[in-house]
């Protein structure tokens, strides 16, 4: 959290539209008083955050103690990362995953999410909704602590998992890739565990992740176990194949 840092409204410049206060995560917003942005909690903002900055629709919003770091050059706080310059109100749908080329669960999901997308896109666009979708491996341990990676895949709507608490079992794909054993998620739905989800229970997760709150994940995390051994095996079998000279995993 920030020391004497805090954004401040122009209230001549305030439309008194709420947008700051819906979209901040921290608590530093009086939501009692919405739409009227009133700063209740001074300390709960984060250093080099410029989120509710950049969503003002009338640049009402500046910080005190601010750094001077425009958000393009300041470390960022991962609720700065979506698009700054978006008509409508933002939707970033963003997957995360550990690998798209072995993986059946990740290439599994990948596929059902993207039909999904397509589908929902019209009609979300439709209803006023700035639909965003990115894609992104968790290709380090270092990427994986920067988005509190706790388990592959990942399906996260406006910083919230779309389906909350991880489940697990063995990925002998995962396995392959790392040579040690890894678990990866799997997704109950109606009473039944599925390692790939259905297109419905996507689109049913998605449709009701559209009136919560966006979260931020700048508080304590620590890398899971399960993806420290992903991590160490697949450095090891790289290592290996590297020292080998022919590119296979004979080392492993």
């Amino acid at each position: 959290m920030a020391k004497n840092r805090y954004p401040v409204i122009d209230i001549l410049t305030c439309m008194e539209c709420g947008t700051c206060v819906d979209f901040c995560p921290h608590g530093v917003f009086d939501k009692q008083k919405a739409p009227v942005p009133i700063v209740v909690n001074p300390d709960g903002c984060i250093d080099h955050c410029h989120g509710c900055q950049s969503k003002c629709p009338a640049g009402a919003i500046a910080y005190v103690g601010d750094t001077g770091e425009s958000p393009d050059t300041a470390p960022a706080c991962c609720c700065t990362t979506e698009p700054k310059t978006v008509e409508g109100r933002p939707l970033i749908i963003e997957y995360l995953y550990l690998d798209l080329n072995t993986c059946d669960r990740c290439i599994g999901t990948d596929a059902v999410l993207d039909e999904v997308v397509a589908v929902l896109r019209p009609a979300l666009e439709l209803a006023g909704y700035a639909v965003d979708y990115q894609k992104r491996e968790m290709a380090t341990p270092q990427l994986a602590e920067q988005y509190h990676f706790l388990s592959s895949p990942t399906i996260l709507v406006n910083g919230r998992d779309i389906f909350g608490a991880v489940q697990e079992s063995g990925c002998g794909c995962c396995g392959e890739i790392a040579g040690a054993e890894v678990d990866c998620r799997v997704f109950e739905y109606a009473g039944e565990t599925y390692e790939v989800p259905t297109g419905e229970m996507l689109a049913n997760a998605i449709l009701k992740s559209l009136n919560a709150q966006p979260t931020c994940s700048c508080g304590a995390y620590e890398l899971p176990e399960n993806l420290k051994r992903f991590y160490a095996g697949k450095a090891r079998k790289s290592e290996s194949s590297a020292s080998c000279g022919c590119g296979c995993s004979c080392g492993g």
